[in-house]
């Protein structure tokens, strides 16, 4: 084997020394990530917040009343001859029985007795001897609530069907007799709290309910808008209930927006 020769001045490989090997270069180490947030730009402006208008206020609660309920006959003859009444005296274009309550009417029977009364409206044929209101109309008299004189509240019909009970308003009217009279039989304290509690309770069912009279102050509204009566002669003058009664009524009313009867109209 021969010996090749190294170059000058350099050992052969095997007595050449190795190389030595570095470790590889350290990565350069890595800046931790920052907890901190990128400060939030400023939201842009927001528009103004609208008002938001205030609920409604609930209508008032109805005053709970107990009223007895024992109605009176108003069969297919007696819707009839109230159309019929209606078309004489209110307008020629009517054809139901019902009506929009604008005004309570307050009454007396002339007598002491809620059956008697009850059955005297009972009938849907005016009594014949009542010559003025029987000229006007086979319909007989009648109210859609009887005060007995320990302040008993009974329903004789619904409220929106018209009563015959006073001239020209029977359309737009709630009628309310109390059991008694000027004479032998006075109304009581009962049957005026009675009645304070009845209109009370009217009102708050129907809110379009605008005026609180006595049958005696209806001739007062014959210049109204509400006043309906197409024969100018058919009138009846009246007392019932009297001053005094719808004096003490609306002294407990004062809280409500019940007009009375119009003022008198100039000469």
């Amino acid at each position: 084997m021969s010996l090749r020769p190294c170059p000058r001045g350099q050992p052969p490989d095997r007595l050449r020394p190795a190389a030595r090997r570095h470790p590889p270069p350290l990565a350069p180490a890595r800046r931790p990530r920052s907890t901190r947030r990128p400060p939030a730009h400023p939201a842009p402006d927001a528009p103004p917040a609208i008002a938001t208008p205030p609920a409604p206020e609930p209508p008032p609660a109805i005053p709970e009343l107990a009223i007895l309920d024992r109605p009176i006959t108003y069969d297919a003859a007696r819707r009839e001859k109230t159309i019929t009444y209606r078309k004489r005296h209110q307008d020629p274009a009517a054809s139901d029985i019902t009506i929009d309550p604008k005004i309570i009417v307050l009454h007396f029977t002339g007598g002491g007795s809620l059956d008697g009364t009850w059955r005297y409206f009972d009938r849907p044929s005016v009594e014949r001897g009542r010559t003025i209101i029987a000229k006007a109309g086979d319909l007989n008299v009648s109210a859609h609530f009887l005060v007995d004189r320990d302040g008993t509240i009974v329903r004789l019909m619904p409220e929106t069907w018209m009563a015959r009970h006073v001239v020209g308003l029977n359309h737009l009217a709630i009628g309310v007799e109390n059991v008694g009279d000027n004479g032998r039989f006075p109304l009581t304290a009962a049957q005026r709290a009675a009645n304070v509690a009845l209109v009370r309770h009217l009102v708050a069912r129907f809110p379009g309910i605008t005026h609180l009279i006595g049958h005696h102050e209806y001739l007062a509204f014959e210049a109204h808008p509400y006043f309906q009566e197409r024969e100018p002669d058919y009138r009846t003058r009246k007392g019932d209930p009297g001053p005094a009664f719808m004096q003490a009524v609306r002294a407990e009313l004062q809280d409500l927006p019940l007009a009375g009867p119009p003022p008198p109209r100039a000469p």
